[in-house]
Parts: C-alpha cells; sequence; structure tokens
C-alpha cells in the first residue's frame, strides 16, 4: 500500500508540471479536461457524424477514426485551447499509453470499465502500482444494461477507495443505443449506497447526471464528495437544454463541484463546442468558468494544497 501511494502521489506531484503556455494561448484560462476517450468502444465508419439528440437530429462533423490521427486531432484542440490536462480512457489500454507516451504529462490515463468481467480489481492494482493507469473509468457498465449497484463493481469501488483513484461513471439517463441500455439504471440515487458503503471514494458523474437533475442535486448535498462533468450535454442536446440543466445546478450552490469535461470520443471538434458552451454561458460569472475549467478539478484530484478557488493560473 505504501509503495502505491508513493507512485501515485509523484503522479500527482507531476501534476503540475504542466506544460507551458504557447503564443496562441496567451490570454486563455487553463483547462482540465476531466472526460476523454482514445475512441469509441465499437467500431463505427470513419465520417460518421456526431451524435445528437433528441431525434430527429442531424449530427455535425465526421468520425475520426485512426488512432494516431484521433490523438493528433485531440491534442491540437488542446493546445489550442490550454487544456494541460485530460482524464483519459479507453477500452485497450495500451492506446491510452501510446497517446500517454506520446504527449508526456498531458493524460491521466484510465481504464474503460464496459465489461467488469473484461479485467480484474487485481490486474488494475499492478498497473496502479506501476504508475501505468492513475484513474479509473469511465465505468460505462450501464450501456450493458448493468446498474452502478451491480455486486461485480464493488471491488473495482474499494480498490478505487483504498488507493485513493479517482473514478469517472455513466450514470445518466441517456446514452449510446445499445439494446441493453435502461435509463432506469442512470438515476444517481442509485450510487447513493456506493458513496455511504465507500466515503473516501472520489466519485464523479459524466453528464452531471443528465437530465435527472433533483435526484443528482439530493445525492450531491448528502454525499460532499461527489462531483459532476458536463460532457457530451455540452454538444449532443440543445443548448437551451443544456443551459437550463447547468444554471439548475448552478442555483443550487453546485458551482464549485462541477469539472468541464468535453467527452470528444472520435469527434474531437467537438472539443471547441464544449469549451465554447461554458465560456458563453449567460449566467456564469468569471469566477464560475475558472471553477468549471480547472479549479474545481484541480480541488478534486488533490493536486494543489492551497484553496482550488485561489488558482487561476497555472503560472502564478
Amino acid at each position: 500500500m505504501k509503495k502505491y501511494s508513493l507512485v501515485l502521489a509523484l503522479f500527482w506531484l507531476g501534476l503540475l508540471a504542466f506544460p507551458q503556455d504557447k503564443p496562441g494561448q496567451r490570454g486563455l484560462q487553463p483547462i482540465i479536461d476531466m472526460h476523454m476517450h482514445t475512441g469509441l468502444p465499437d467500431e463505427i465508419p470513419a465520417g460518421t457524424p456526431a451524435l445528437c439528440r433528441p431525434d430527429p437530429c442531424e449530427g455535425d462533423g465526421g468520425a475520426t477514426v485512426d488512432d494516431t490521427r484521433l490523438m493528433e486531432k485531440t491534442l491540437e484542440a488542446m493546445d489550442r485551447y490550454n487544456i494541460k490536462k485530460g482524464f483519459l480512457s479507453g477500452i485497450d489500454i495500451s492506446t491510452v499509453q501510446a497517446w500517454s507516451e506520446a504527449a508526456p504529462g498531458r493524460f491521466i490515463a484510465s481504464p474503460f470499465i464496459l465489461d467488469p468481467n473484461s479485467t480484474t480489481p487485481g490486474r488494475l492494482r499492478e498497473a496502479y502500482r506501476t504508475g501505468e493507469l492513475q484513474g479509473m473509468g469511465e465505468i460505462g457498465t450501464q450501456l450493458m444494461g448493468l446498474s452502478p449497484t451491480d455486486p461485480a463493481l464493488e471491488p473495482y469501488f474499494a480498490l478505487a477507495e483504498e488507493l485513493n483513484v479517482p473514478v469517472l461513471i455513466h450514470t445518466l439517463g441517456i446514452g449510446p443505443y445499445m439494446p441493453h441500455f435502461r435509463s432506469a439504471s442512470g438515476s444517481p440515487l442509485l450510487l447513493e449506497n456506493i458513496l455511504a458503503r465507500h466515503p473516501k471514494l472520489r466519485l464523479y458523474v459524466e453528464n452531471a447526471g443528465f437530465p435527472f437533475r433533483d435526484e443528482m442535486i439530493a445525492v450531491m448535498y448528502q454525499y460532499p464528495q461527489l462531483y459532476v462533468d458536463v460532457s457530451t450535454i455540452t454538444w449532443v442536446i440543445p443548448r437551451t437544454a443544456f443551459y437550463d440543466y447547468l444554471e439548475a445546478l448552478i442555483r443550487a450552490g453546485l458551482g464549485k463541484r462541477i469539472m468541464f469535461g468535453s467527452d470528444q470520443m472520435v469527434w474531437p471538434e467537438k472539443i471547441s463546442e464544449a469549451v465554447e458552451a461554458i465560456q458563453q454561458a449567460p449566467f456564469l460569472t468569471e469566477a464560475q468558468k475558472r471553477d468549471i475549467f480547472y479549479n474545481n478539478a484541480v480541488r478534486f484530484l488533490g493536486i494543489d494544497g492551497e484553496s482550488a478557488s485561489q488558482v487561476t493560473s497555472v503560472h502564478d
């Protein structure tokens, strides 16, 4: 346990050594993207339009399915928008590692857990010990019809709490059109027993649990360790619906626990749309934007002992 803690501590200290700003980034506030992928769990044809909801609708852009080109485009967008760090997950851990090696210090490497039987907590423990991995999730078992309360996931939550590893989970009412996906399995209320059983678990919910607004607020009120990211709801649903949902969380006083995420998958161009959705939100103050883009993730990840609300630049 001490060895694991040392490896993880060294990694998190390394997060402070962010890449220097490039000339085109000057004036842009730093961003931590808490939701990035090396691709999709299933293959799709190159050029497939981006996801959109609700049907009927037409997505824009086209999927980049070549691993190398997807990585290049993602890094280009990160540079353009001053994204210092990305929480990166993928089904193929070797691809996650390839991205990490190509851009040292830019990613928090994490396994995408679609089927809890595809790996074991023991294998992940070794990867955390060596520093190969630093995060857990996206836990996307809801896509396969499994509730977060499924017993197969309990050892993963226990491991993450033991090693103090941040965890991203897909718990919301929307997802890809897959035969076993059930919206009811995405209620944030299903996280309650997990959070009560693992009070030190660093857990955050993608898409802020959309559209379960009241349930999400209730669980976040009751369990202060729970955070959320905004990810695809910045671009997959109508902007008006996203703003209504985000403003409700802000009005509920939860602005210090909302984190930015792009969930770019195979559409790296959507990173710009995700950033602009926060930048252009008329109800957010500049301080609230800084919190969502950067400060809240700093606090959640534990990479600065100072109050995260005071962090405005990595170069201060």
